[in-house]
């Protein structure tokens, strides 16, 4: 189903008669030392400091090369050990989406902070499940690139990383050589393979007290860009323009739809709202939650989410050709939830998450990797507390069986009617280890939670 475009025209004019009467900020620029975020006093002084605060994330993108002996093109190629500019977030695209890297990813890496080598590290390979619909406009644009799950580092300035490639199976051998022996071959890698280091900069806004009252926490909005005043007001009717969250509900507002939980916006977690595509595409409803990982990796901070999600946000925009983030909403293990691809929290905004299953649906990915680690409980509490909400407000039961339409996958053809749970993981609509087999594990959890906030 094709999602419907909207315009940001009127919103931007309506939006901006609202704009704080602050200065715009002047233009930043990327350096090696960061400086840290000054004491805000007045709000009539955040723009500067917003300024002052901010540095743009960048995306280094290094040509893979062959390995071995003979540097002859073949089963491995890589990066060999060496010094970069700074990066915390680490991945490998290639040319074609529809070639699948059938092989080994590993890279090393080198902490800023201390000079220590990691271990090698392993990057999830099979990454196409978590794409555009087929046949849709971000999936055929002509920018899209195959690519490796990203994986969160930390702070590093210093990178290897190899690529092998996977025997073929015994129906690939090929014909016996000069001594009768039948050899395997392997896998042909992928052609163009790039290693993308990000650097996710340092763009969270400046730290501010509530509004009177308890009302929601807002941040000057010094960028009067289009892109800007139009993710702040998509919100507007939960939030003053140039929140940094939206506040949570003390109790449902209707019956069947649970109260709404705090969320961080874009402008809370520090998007650069000049990466993405412009206008927001919607599709009818919301009849369905997938729950995904983000297979980044468990070694963050809760204080570094909002880090890691502009690294994703940069990763899906810059390496991997997607119109805007794919996921929207992310959780980090503290359950604190984030709002992911612009267009407004309470609508159905189509995103790019699950294969064949976008339309009709929302993304929602945890924060890490749970493929033999258990997610937090309030990892899963949140997940309850925002189905709760979101699927309420479309009427939907989260202990339910609802149909969507296929687009395509590997799981169901094009055009078949599957019968999902409202709240289903990744692997229901796709063949997929995501989100994990542990979080995977808690989704009757959040599924009967999630009842209860309704009052069901």
């Amino acid at each position: 189903m094709r999602g419907f475009l909207a315009s940001s025209i009127g919103v931007t004019c309506a939006a901006a008669l609202a704009l704080p009467l602050t200065p715009p900020a002047s233009a930043a620029t990327t350096s090696a030392a960061r400086p840290s975020a000054p004491r805000v006093a007045s709000p009539a002084a955040q723009g500067a400091a917003w300024s002052e605060a901010h540095v743009p994330g960048s995306t280094q993108s290094l040509p893979l090369a062959p390995l071995g002996p003979d540097r002859a093109p073949g089963a491995e190629q890589g990066v060999p050990r060496r010094d970069v500019q700074r990066f915390s977030l680490v991945g490998v695209v290639w040319d074609d989406p529809a070639t699948e890297l059938h092989g080994q990813v590993q890279v090393r890496t080198r902490a800023a902070a201390s000079g220590a080598w990691s271990a090698w590290q392993e990057l999830e390979t099979h990454n196409a499940d978590h794409a555009a619909d087929p046949d849709t406009p971000e999936s055929t644009s002509g920018r899209v690139r195959g690519a490796t799950a990203p994986l969160w580092v930390g702070e590093s300035d210093g990178v290897e990383v190899r690529v092998r490639a996977h025997s073929a199976p015994d129906s690939a051998r090929t014909a016996p050589d000069a001594h009768g022996t039948a050899r395997h071959t392997d896998f042909a890698l992928p052609t163009g393979m790039r290693l993308e280091l990000v650097d996710p900069g340092a763009s969270a806004p400046p730290a501010t007290a509530p509004a009177p009252g308890g009302g929601p926490r807002t941040t000057a909005l010094p960028d009067r860009s289009t892109e800007a005043v139009t993710a702040s007001a998509a919100n507007a009717h939960l939030a003053p323009l140039g929140a940094a969250e939206i506040p949570a509900e003390r109790q449902r507002a209707k019956p069947y739809v649970g109260p709404r939980p705090s969320i961080t916006t874009r402008r809370g977690w520090g998007a650069d709202e000049k990466l993405r595509e412009k206008k927001f595409v919607y599709t009818k409803k919301v009849k369905a939650a997938f729950v995904h990982h983000s297979a980044t990796g468990n070694n963050y901070s809760c204080s570094q989410a909002p880090s890691v999600i502009r690294s994703i946000y940069r990763y899906h925009v810059k390496s991997m050709g997607w119109r805007d983030i794919g996921y929207n909403f992310l959780v980090d293990k503290c359950g604190k939830i984030y709002e992911g691809r612009a267009g407004g929290v309470s609508k159905a905004v189509l995103g790019a998450h699950t294969y064949g299953f976008n339309s009709n649906s929302m993304g929602i990915a945890v924060l890490g990797t749970y493929s033999s680690k258990k997610p937090s409980s309030a990892a899963v509490k949140a997940i309850a507390r925002l189905t709760a909400w979101k699927l309420g407000l479309y009427g939907m039961n989260p202990r339910g069986k609802t149909y969507l339409k296929s687009a395509g996958g590997n799981l169901y053809p094009k055009g078949r009617n599957v019968r999902l749970n409202v709240i289903s993981g990744h692997r229901d609509g796709f063949a997929t280890s995501c989100p994990g087999k542990k979080l995977y594990g808690k989704l009757g959890t959040a599924r009967s939670t999630a009842a209860k906030y309704q009052g069901r």
